[in-house]
């Protein structure tokens, strides 16, 4: 490393502090894939790998191996530490698990959606429609890490709508989980435009119940949506792990087969 590498690396680390106020990213939200932020911020790979790398050792970003750049919370909150932990690696060794998070969901986002619609100002309201808005704009980009991201967003921003403070660090506490789970669902069901297109009615629906100030029509809302992507989701983790276990069947039984069906 020449003596001028120093200084550009501080450079750059101030540029992707700026890009973070300029495109409002908030805490959890993903930075641009790296290809695409060191060509936007005129410098080497390696350069930019060593400003996110002081960005991280501050506190600011978290970078996982193969998974991207993220914005920190500005603390590590209880339910991270405490809840979140322990059920990330349940997830990676059971993927099944994934069921129980969309059933948490359930729970909370029923009780988000109600307080959002008894308490959502103005500015809420706003952001809600902007939320999405992006939800629409990432599927047309199909980027499945963005758009699940975007779907995130959305379901936080009720989070933030409903003032309960209790709710709000909850739901925050789960954003990894609640992203990996949405992404899966997107993967596995939003690629199919019949169901994309009911999820995203009833997204309108939810979001409409709350810019109605009908706490009711909300609440029942974030229910019949989370159940939907329950039971999607279900019936189609259970056709994957049948198909799975047709592979293991030994050569003759698969010969048998071929012979029934011709």
């Amino acid at each position: 490393m020449n003596q001028h590498e120093p200084r550009l690396t501080d450079k750059i680390v101030q540029h992707i502090k700026e890009l973070i106020q300029k495109q409002k990213l908030e805490a959890g939200m993903r930075l641009p894939a790296e290809r695409q932020l060191a060509s936007e911020l005129g410098c080497s790979r390696s350069i930019l790998r060593e400003a996110i790398q002081k960005l991280v050792g501050e506190g600011i970003l978290s970078s996982r191996p193969g998974g991207g750049t993220y914005l920190c919370y500005e603390k590590q909150s209880w339910s991270e530490q405490r809840l979140v932990q322990p059920l990330k690696t349940l997830l990676e060794e059971d993927p099944c698990y994934r069921l129980d998070i969309i059933e948490a969901r359930h729970t909370i986002e029923a009780s988000t959606a109600w307080y959002a619609a008894l308490r959502s100002t103005s500015e809420d309201k706003e952001k809600l429609i902007a939320c999405f808005d992006a939800t629409l704009k990432f599927k047309e980009r199909d980027d499945p890490a963005l758009a699940a991201q975007a779907d995130v967003r959305f379901h936080l921003a009720i989070a933030e709508a409903s003032h309960n403070l209790v709710l709000l660090q909850t739901m925050r506490g789960f954003f990894d989980l609640l992203q990996s789970s949405v992404q899966h669902s997107r993967q596995h069901m939003y690629t199919t435009p019949e169901i994309f297109a009911q999820l995203t009615e009833q997204h309108h629906e939810l979001l409409q119940a709350i810019l109605a100030a009908d706490p009711e029509r909300a609440r029942c809302a974030a229910q019949r949506h989370l159940g939907f992507v329950h039971s999607t989701h279900k019936t189609q983790q259970e056709d994957q792990a049948r198909k799975v276990r047709l592979t293991r069947l030994p050569d003759d039984t698969h010969a048998a087969t071929r012979e029934k069906k011709s």
